[in-house]
């Protein structure tokens, strides 16, 4: 929603303060400048991303104008269902609690957190590292590594993202010099035209500066921004769920594993102890 709004107070601020400056908003409609920028920034992607990385671009990209802050409310559930989860497995041992795991979207348990179900990566991240607690006597140590591994497997394998957009971002004034060379060089050839077409062709080489400028600090930086955000939201609430289950495993009651986790997550959306306790306990 946020991203949605920022990019109309660019769009809407640009606009508005090129018309009280007299502008005509006629000038700045140079589609052969938007071919020459445009095609040229999605060639680069092109060029500097592997098919892979490509998937990847055109499956996050959406996920910026949806929201990905976590709530209060969304930690409090997905610690409550570890805590129902791991009490289960106390009372009953580890396997009973392992129709849980192979199938979380159908337990009554671990299907309360939204937070862990509509997320295949965290819910695969839980899931996989609770399968390798129910194969066997695991050490918690190795488990701690088993954990690390995939989170800086995910860091890495996502982080290209952001990088290759803002490669883009930081290329875009460039780009909007080659339109504008371009506009000159046309300009040049029509000097015997008179001087009101000469206006009018370095009027159009300059818009291909001024829009390689915009969209590179006013909307493609900040997207890039945005989705190294996501990632590392995303990794750190993979760090929550390795502090519940590492704490576990060390051999804490649940409620510690719920406490230690609740630490891990960040101020902003972070449940008091007194919050947490009474969630776990099925008070208001």
């Amino acid at each position: 929603m946020f991203v949605i709004v920022g990019i109309a107070v660019v769009f809407v601020s640009v606009v508005v303060g090129f018309l009280v400056a007299g502008g005509n908003l006629v000038v700045l409609i140079q589609i052969s400048e938007f071919i020459t920028i445009g095609g040229a920034a999605i060639g680069s992607i092109l060029i500097a991303s592997p098919p892979a990385l490509l998937k990847k671009i055109t499956a996050q990209l959406p996920t910026i104008f949806k929201g990905h802050a976590a709530s209060k409310e969304d930690y409090i559930e997905m610690l409550k269902a570890f805590s129902m989860l791991f009490l289960t497995a106390q009372r009953e041992g580890l396997l009973a609690i392992e129709k849980h795991i192979e199938q979380p979207e159908k337990s009554e348990i671990l299907s309360k957190s939204k937070l862990l179900i509509e997320d295949p990566v965290k819910k695969d991240f839980f899931c996989d590292t609770m399968k390798v607690m129910l194969a066997g006597s695991v050490p918690p140590h190795e488990l701690e590594n088993l954990m690390d591994a995939e989170i800086e497997t995910y860091e890495l394998e996502n982080k290209p993202v952001s990088e290759t957009i803002g490669r883009v971002g930081d290329s875009l004034p460039g780009l909007g010099i080659v339109a504008a060379v371009l506009g000159v060089i046309i300009t040049m050839g029509s000097i015997s035209d008179g001087p009101e077409a000469v206006g009018k062709h370095v009027a159009a080489a300059l818009v291909g500066t001024f829009l390689g400028v915009l969209l590179s600090y006013g909307f493609v930086n900040p997207i890039a921004a945005n989705l190294h955000h996501v990632v590392a939201d995303k990794a750190q609430e993979m760090k929550i769920i390795k502090t519940f289950i590492l704490a576990y495993a060390k051999g804490n009651p649940p409620f510690v594993a719920a406490e230690m986790a609740r630490r891990t997550i960040f101020s902003d959306h972070r449940p008091t102890f007194s919050e947490l306790e009474n969630a776990l306990r099925g008070k208001k």
